[in-house]
């Protein structure tokens, strides 16, 4: 007997591309609590403004080549030679701001290490409180990820603004924004209900 197996539903923005699907389906949304890994995140979605994710994603192994693993202690020693060198890389986006901009957060994050002890603990203390009011539109940026981008901008961090944070927030969980027939939105949904926030 021929039994056919369905595909799940996903939401529509993966479309068909394996590395999408794969994205959307394991890492888009379930929480994350390592500093390192949010630090990469905030980093990506920083290059990302003006291009689309798939893109940054197709280059993700070359920026984590590129700026060691997204490490904040080697990316803030990064001089002026290793700008060079990451403007003449085309495994990476080769914005002269971008890459500045990640140069410095990555000094920015140090100290707020320093400060604050962790990063995922600071920035889920930003976790919005509540759904969007209409949950079947996918809403750019949050109050939360408004003040979030502000106090960063204040702390002298760039590339961080409101809309940027919001995908931040979308990716690493602390938001469900997966649609609502999407397969993933229970998966995630269980995970932030486990998930033990960090202090």
């Amino acid at each position: 007997m021929d039994v056919t197996t369905a595909a799940p539903t996903r939401c529509s923005w993966c479309g068909d591309d394996a590395g999408y699907v794969a994205y959307h389906d394991t890492e888009w949304g379930r929480p994350l609590v390592d500093d390192r890994a949010l630090f990469e995140k905030l980093c990506l979605e920083g290059f990302q403004a003006g291009l689309s994710w798939l893109t940054i994603l197709r280059k993700r192994p070359g920026f984590r080549r590129a700026f060691g693993g997204f490490d904040p202690i080697a990316v803030a020693r990064f001089a002026e030679r290793d700008i060079e060198r990451l403007l003449a890389d085309p495994g990476i986006v080769r914005h002269r701001g971008k890459i500045d901009a990640t140069i410095n957060n990555a000094r920015r994050l140090l100290e707020l290490l320093e400060r604050e002890g962790s990063f995922a603990s600071f920035i889920w203390r930003f976790e919005p409180r509540s759904a969007p009011s209409d949950p079947s539109t996918i809403p750019t940026t949050c109050p939360e990820a408004t003040g979030l981008a502000r106090e960063l901008k204040r702390r002298g961090w760039k590339f961080v603004g409101p809309t940027t944070v919001y995908s931040l927030f979308q990716s690493a969980g602390l938001v469900n924004d997966h649609a609502a027939p999407c397969f993933a939105r229970a998966e995630v949904a269980a995970d932030r209900a486990a998930l033990v926030r960090p202090r």
